[in-house]
């Protein structure tokens, strides 16, 4: 070994290899970038970029996550600590079952970046596979329900029955301030629905349905089954709500909704559940699909996200959202709800696992659950032991015995976790997983009989196929899914491909970067991805026994510890389960430190006008007063408005919100002085983490000088956006605020009615905002690999060529486009703004056209027309090389070029490829009319040949598919 090789040999150990892997530019590609920006070195760049006042390192900080380590070290350190974790067969229920994930959708979905890596579908036309699985997903809550349409999809079940109180409280011509809910609801839905009511001026009745009055609420909220497994036939009671002039809400199980007449059918309003069942892990609670139905009538009023169908500009049949999209940026505090994202990659999931097994396959898997559950209660009455409470059940029994002590010791024997209500009652509640074994095992232990395998053959034999323990009156005679989709694709061959062929219809990170602002679509590594799937992690109950979840314990305090110290906080809670929800969650905390501290009376929240729409969606939901706060010309928070609304608002001053860097994509020297004056007047400081990606390791919103911040793990810290959802948006906040963190909802919703009333008492109630105690509890292995990886240097170095890969794409397009903000050194933050708002006056030109010409690019557009219309917010992300910001940026000369030639006649001025964008396979290969060649059209440049990526829609008439509301599978000859 040479003296050079000796100096290098410590390279061979080196633990931040994973930086090269996640961090695109190469050393050589940011000396040329720094060089293009000019400056020196990439502190240079730093120092210009971000105020000293706020900087760590000027405040004598740095964080303490540790060095970084290798994917395989990583990888064994989180299989130790999941190992730590004990997987019990759990018959708890409360909404969650065990499921068989079909090995064809955990490989080429679940597991595949073409499906988790895509972005919500706001351009259409490249995101056409995922809309129709989602439609599918719509059809299948619809078929199951029994009503009209349905969205998809929502965060879990307590939001979407949260949202349905909402709903029918707007739709209700009621003057009542009372909603009712049924007490056989699962416990964490009634806990997440009064805190939503509590701040909305209701009042929650929590009783049992045969008491109620009618004429009393405004609407109500009915179960079936319940969470003690009765079925109902709520018909009766629906018709007198509807004749007292209320509406109704139903919780519902998918699966039982095979056997049992729908509620739909029952006369329901709403309907709302989980498609948890339908293949998607338990996660110790998320991320899984909610849905929502409801009758036609109500379309207009439903959260979240409706497919619908629509036509392109060639009349074919397309696919987009409709009326909802990203309502909030433009109705704000007026919009219905603050809902932003959805559970798109798990609806998908669900979905797929009704086209998997189609309505025969899938009435199969009802009847055989049902058939265990009959099965169990036979075989406990051939040992002589307990009998049902109730008469009626689809898959969830509830049993009173006498030897309560025997029970558990004979259940932890056989690692079998109960539902254990009191009083001698535990609830059974079985699932597609149960097997003849298994039911004899609980023989054994709420017996103390051990049944023979022989006997239970036995028993099985003589049990007829069909549902005997359900009355006809309830039992379900429609057809369901007749649809082609879920009746064609059943041998593995057909289904495989029908998948290919939808990932083939959209653009993820597979193709090209993604480089839209506010959202961060960074590098998901597989590394990352890898625990998601593991059993110690996939397989455990939302509400298991704590003894059964050390391995979650132990990662979720590590992965809380790091983001504590990233924000410079004191405390995280990982119960919001989308950015929005953490939001309400930080609003939520900072109104009952209020409260607790005597100012409940504060109830103006301070809002920019620049702010994501979800800030103003969200302070509405928590009973605030918003005033809007105007910004300067430079894009930042206007001072003097703000000092002049402080003091107007002083003895009211809840909080302000505020997006930093700024919405606008620019580090406000300011902002110190800012929170300073909100504090000053007794209110809190609210940051929106939306923009984090430029902060972590260089400032902190505790550097700030805020009070509490969400996270969105779905962008700084690399949970996939999978198409839509899942999202993260766990809150930080200071010491302050710790004690007012969401509590436990399974807790909360079994706590009695305390925290009912919205005129209760001044006391620290229990708030939840999401149905398990630590939200989508699964996906936050992502990040915790993420930071184990990247280490103190990585997080650093990470927000450093983010910030860099930036300011390159603004300097390589400033001879070409306005860059609309920069900060007082003339540099951007991690996104900038291009200002195209000149071109539709000019040339004809919008920022719509620009971004559906990026299509025939290979390209998603920069986010459109927001915080600014007719711009477009790029964000490049750390994770893209120079050679992939030099793509983007030739194909947005190209573009600029193209509008050049408009203005000069060499484009006619309504035919050309902008306007026409984007340009199908199907258009090039037919009849051309167009005055522009083919060759233009789909390869503008040359690199195209190699890596062609085809829009498989013209651009979509959005007007036409709202005032035509069609939201379910269209016929099958229009999928040919």
């Amino acid at each position: 070994m040479n003296s050079a090789d000796a100096a290098n040999a410590l390279d061979l150990l080196d633990t931040a290899q994973f930086h090269r892997r996640h961090i695109g530019p190469s050393a050589s590609d940011e000396a040329r970038m720094l060089a293009r920006i000019g400056v020196a070195s990439r502190d240079a760049l730093i120092d210009e970029t971000i105020p000293a006042s706020i900087r760590m390192a000027a405040l004598g900080r740095r964080l303490s996550i540790g060095e970084p380590c290798t994917e395989a070290a990583a990888l064994a350190e989180l299989a130790a600590i999941a190992a730590t974790n004990q997987v019990w067969r759990s018959y708890l229920g409360c909404g969650y079952s065990g499921t068989l994930l079909p090995e064809p959708i955990r490989r080429n979905v679940l597991e595949n970046p073409g499906w988790y890596t895509a972005y919500t579908p706001y351009q259409a036309e490249i995101a056409q596979g995922r809309l129709e699985a989602l439609m599918n997903f719509q059809q299948m809550v619809i078929d199951l329900t029994g009503l009209d349409v349905a969205n998809a999809s929502l965060l879990d079940e307590a939001t979407a029955a949260a949202e349905a109180m909402t709903l029918i409280r707007r739709a209700s011509k009621s003057k009542s301030d009372r909603y009712f809910v049924d007490a056989g609801t699962h416990p964490q839905v009634i806990a997440v629905i009064r805190t939503r009511a509590r701040w909305l001026d209701i009042v929650v009745e929590v009783g049992q349905p045969d008491a109620l009055d009618p004429t009393t609420v405004f609407g109500a909220h009915l179960q079936t089954p319940d969470t003690t497994g009765r079925v109902h036939d709520h018909a009766p009671l629906i018709a007198r709500l509807h004749a007292a002039g209320a509406l109704v809400s139903v919780g519902t199980d998918l699966l039982a909704s095979l056997l049992v007449k729908s509620v739909g059918a029952q006369g329901a309003d709403v309907a709302i559940g989980s498609a948890q069942r339908f293949g998607v892990p338990l996660g110790f609670g998320g991320p899984h699909a909610a849905f929502m139905a409801t009758r036609q009538s109500l379309v207009r009023m439903m959260p979240g996200r409706i497919i619908g169908v629509a036509k392109d500009a060639a009349g074919h049949t397309a696919y987009r959202m409709s009326l909802q999209t990203r309502e909030q940026h433009i109705r704000r505090d007026k919009a219905t709800s603050n809902i932003c994202t959805a559970q798109a990659l798990l609806a998908n999931i669900a979905s797929f696992y009704a086209v998997y097994h189609g309505p025969i396959g899938l009435r199969r898997i009802a009847l055989r659950t049902h058939a265990m559950a009959r099965l169990l209660v036979r075989a406990l009455a051939a040992a002589g032991g307990p009998a049902p409470e109730a008469g009626v059940w689809f898959d969830t029994v509830a049993f009173t015995v006498a030897d309560t002590a025997g029970v558990r010791a004979r259940a932890a024997a056989r690692r079998i976790n109960l539902r254990e209500l009191g009083s001698g009652r535990f609830v059974v509640a079985l699932d597609e997983t149960v097997g003849l074994a298994d039911v004899a095992d609980l023989v054994f232990v709420l017996s103390g009989s051990a049944p023979s395998a022989e006997s239970m053959q036995q028993l099985a034999q003589a049990m007829a196929a069909d549902s005997d323990i359900l009355p006809a009156a309830l039992q379900r005679d429609d057809a369901v899914l007749t649809h082609p989709v879920f009746n064609r694709f059943h041998s593995e061959t057909e289904f495989v491909r029908y998948l290919k062929r939808l990932e083939n219809r959209d653009i993820s990170l597979v193709h090209s970067m993604i480089p839209l602002g506010s959202c961060t679509m960074k590098l998901n590594a597989a590394s990352e991805m890898a625990p998601v799937t593991w059993p110690a992690f996939a397989d455990i109950h939302p509400f298991a026994p704590a003894d059964q979840t050390a391995g979650y314990a132990t990662m979720l305090a590590q992965l809380g510890a790091w983001l504590a110290d990233i924000t410079g906080f004191a405390a995280v809670s990982f119960q919001p389960n989308s950015g929005a929800q953490g939001e309400y969650a930080g609003l939520l905390a900072i109104r009952d430190y209020q409260i607790a501290h005597g100012q409940g009376h504060r109830d103006v929240c301070l809002i920019p006008s620049s702010a994501h729409g979800t800030n103003p969606a969200s302070a509405q939901m928590m009973g605030l007063r918003i005033v809007v706060v105007a910004c300067d010309e430079d894009g930042n928070i206007d001072t003097a408005d703000l000092g002049a609304k402080v003091d107007a608002h002083a003895d009211q001053l809840c909080a302000l919100m505020v997006t930093y860097p700024s919405t606008h994509g620019v580090f406000e020297a300011g902002i110190r002085e800012i929170c300073a004056r909100v504090h000053a007047a007794g209110g809190q400081v609210y940051m929106d983490g939306a923009n984090m990606n430029a902060q972590a390791g260089l400032t902190s919103p505790g550097d700030i000088g805020a009070d509490v911040c969400h996270l969105n793990l779905h962008k700084t810290f690399c949970i996939p956006h999978g198409g839509g959802g899942p999202g993260m948006g766990p809150i930080a906040v200071a010491a302050h605020l710790a004690p007012f963190l969401p509590a436990d909802p399974y807790r909360a919703g079994q706590a009695g009615d305390g925290g009912a009333s919205a005129n209760a008492a001044a006391e620290r109630q229990a708030s939840s905002v999401s149905a398990a105690p630590f939200g989508s509890a699964l996906i936050t292995t992502i990040s915790w690999m993420y930071i184990r990886m990247m280490g103190t240097s990585g997080i650093r170095a990470a927000t450093e060529v983010a910030i860099l890969n930036a300011n390159y794409i603004a300097a390589r397009l400033a001879d070409h486009y306005d860059v609309l903000y920069s900060g007082a050194n003339g540099r951007v933050a991690h996104e900038c703004i291009l200002d195209l708002r000149a071109f539709k006056g000019r040339y004809g030109v919008s920022a719509e056209d620009v971004a559906k010409r990026l299509m025939d690019f290979g390209f998603h557009a920069p986010t459109l027309s927001f915080p600014v219309a007719d711009t477009l917010m790029v964000e490049p992300t750390e994770s893209e090389g120079r050679e992939e910001l030099d793509r983007f940026c030739d194909a947005m000369i190209a573009i600029r070029k193209e509008i050049e030639d408009i203005g000069a006649g060499r484009l006619d001025a309504v035919d050309n490829p902008l306007k026409n964008a984007p340009h199908t396979a199907t258009e090039i290969a037919g009849d051309w009319t167009h005055p522009y060649p083919r060759a233009q059209a789909a390869y503008p440049v040359a690199w195209l040949a190699g890596a062609k990526v085809w829009p498989s829609v013209k651009r979509i008439d959005n007007a036409g598919g709202d005032r035509n509301l069609i939201c379910t599978c269209p016929p099958m000859s229009d999928y040919a």
